[in-house]
């Protein structure tokens, strides 16, 4: 929704492929078309834009991942290209169906530069900025979290005082933020890091920031919360910031070298 409204506001028409059980129908007042197809469905997902001559696309939104069970129906193309993958994840699968729209003219884009401000810039989000130590903690957890993503770990750490309370596993971010919150003892005052992998496909996935994010970290008496800039998707950009705001949590974009 955030990319339809966003290309919208920059005068880009768009043709949205609508996933069935799984889309949002409120796409239809973001795009100015849209076409509805079953999770699978690859060739007929190409053949929404190659019938219009569209030759640029990107991937937006998520798809639950119990809906990859529940409502799967693979078509012939789709089945071709699963049979090809040694190795089935998301950085392959989508790799995969990014080259078969490839071989009909369509090019898969990074959505990022289209995003704008939900993609934010080095600097500090809230009124509230870091101190020198809380600086420090920001530093070693981008060490340490570029390094565990670098592994296919996680992308999130919880850091305080040069020490590592959490990392982040398949619980999620969330559970990780909470889990290293209370780590952090009765005043909290733990340091969250997110950042993206080394060699991250963002036309594929951008890390997000939403209100639940804030929650947990309201939940840990977390006192900052600081994320890869430009490389970090804001959900709800004001809403989350107002809400990081009233519960006192510095959020701040920093630039990694």
């Amino acid at each position: 929704m955030l990319f339809a409204r966003a290309a919208r506001e920059q005068g880009l028409p768009t043709v949205a492929v609508a996933f069935e059980g799984e889309t949002d129908a409120q796409i239809a007042q973001a795009a100015n078309e849209v076409e509805w197809v079953r999770i699978g469905q690859l060739n007929r997902l190409i053949e929404v834009f190659t019938k219009r001559n569209i030759t640029r696309a990107v991937m937006a939104g998520g798809i639950t991942p119990a809906n990859l069970y529940k409502n799967l129906s693979l078509d012939l193309r789709m089945i071709a290209v699963a049979a090809r993958l040694k190795v089935r994840n998301a950085q392959t699968i989508f790799g995969a169906i990014a080259d078969e729209l490839g071989k009909d003219g369509v090019t898969l884009l990074d959505p990022r530069p289209f995003l704008g401000e939900h993609v934010p810039q080095s600097g500090a989000l809230t009124r509230r900025v870091p101190d020198r130590d809380q600086q420090d903690d920001i530093s070693f957890g981008l060490r340490i979290a570029k390094e565990i993503s670098r592994l296919d770990i996680g992308q999130t750490v919880v850091v305080k005082q040069g020490t590592v309370l959490a990392v982040e596993g398949f619980e999620g971010s969330d559970e990780a933020i909470k889990r290293g919150g209370a780590l952090a003892g009765e005043k909290g005052g733990a340091v969250v890091v997110k950042v993206a992998k080394p060699g991250h496909d963002f036309r594929f996935d951008i890390p997000c920031v939403g209100i639940r994010t804030i929650e947990s970290c309201a939940a840990g008496t977390v006192a900052v919360l600081a994320i890869e800039a430009g490389a970090t998707l804001l959900l709800g950009r004001q809403k989350v910031l107002d809400a990081a705001e009233k519960q006192g949590l510095r959020v701040v974009a920093v630039e990694v070298k």
